[in-house]
């Protein structure tokens, strides 16, 4: 099924790697004109030569620190001089250091809050007029965290949530224009989760990588973690008009982990 976004426009945040970079993936693959966002300019560079090979839509990148307003305001710029316009914002972050609320300062709270709270409302307030000019959307990425307290990751517990209270509020204000949904994933295999798995094998936790990466499946009634594919079709379907009745929604991807009932 088309998801009908071929030569829209958009801009996904923290896209050259990880949860941003398989969304964008699945946009580029639907023909889209993609934007990129990342610090690291080699391995943006690369996420480039990767998506652009996907579909007939340009990709592009733009290296940006998501917590500076200059890069921000400078990234949604170079968006729409670039195609002319932006139809899709995508915001996704790197999570904060995880800790217990003991072992955390000020200097850590105030900065989980840029990274994944005013990043957003910097990203929203630049990219909102061009969204309006001819119907958009805006999908955020956040964490389960927003749903269920994980243990450890008191900054993801307790910022993340301004994320989706946001998202709500955006989704009556810029209606009927934009619509403003939320994708709350859980672990998915991303480079992050490799990483850790195999820092955990050379610890001696585990015999093998399989081990490892089975272990952070307990608890998942799919009896695995998340394809970050999987989650990058949740929001390239959000973008999409084939999702044109969804508005202020907060999805889980998370093969069923959450105990909430909502």
């Amino acid at each position: 099924m088309s998801l009908d976004v071929a030569d829209d426009v958009a801009l996904v945040t923290a896209s050259s790697s990880g949860l941003g970079r398989a969304s964008a993936a699945v946009l580029a693959e639907e023909n889209a004109n993609v934007v990129l966002n990342g610090r690291d300019e080699d391995r943006l560079d690369e996420a480039v030569a990767e998506l652009d090979a996907l579909g007939d839509g340009s990709v592009v990148g733009v290296a940006g620190d998501l917590t500076q307003r200059e890069d921000i305001e400078a990234l949604v710029t170079a968006t729409v001089e670039e195609f002319g316009g932006l139809d899709h914002l995508v915001t996704s972050a790197g999570g904060p250091p995880s800790g217990p609320f003991m072992g955390t300062d000020d200097e850590d709270w105030y900065h989980a809050f840029d990274l994944l709270v005013m990043s957003v409302v910097r990203l929203v307030r630049e990219a909102a007029p061009h969204l309006q000019d001819g119907g958009g959307t805006i999908v955020n990425i956040t964490s389960r965290s927003v749903k269920e307290a994980i243990d450890s990751l008191v900054l993801s517990n307790a910022v993340r949530m301004s994320v989706v209270g946001l998202e709500k509020t955006l989704s009556q204000e810029l209606a009927p224009e934009v619509r403003a949904n939320a994708v709350l994933p859980g672990p998915h295999e991303t480079s992050r989760i490799e990483e850790l798995v195999e820092q955990s094998v050379e610890r001696g936790e585990y015999d093998s990588y399989e081990e490892g990466l089975a272990a952070r499946a307990e608890g998942i009634p799919l009896e695995r973690i998340g394809d970050p594919r999987e989650l990058g079709e949740v929001v390239a379907f959000l973008c999409s008009p084939r999702s044109s009745y969804l508005n202020g929604v907060a999805i889980p991807v998370d093969g069923g982990a959450g105990a909430a009932n909502l």
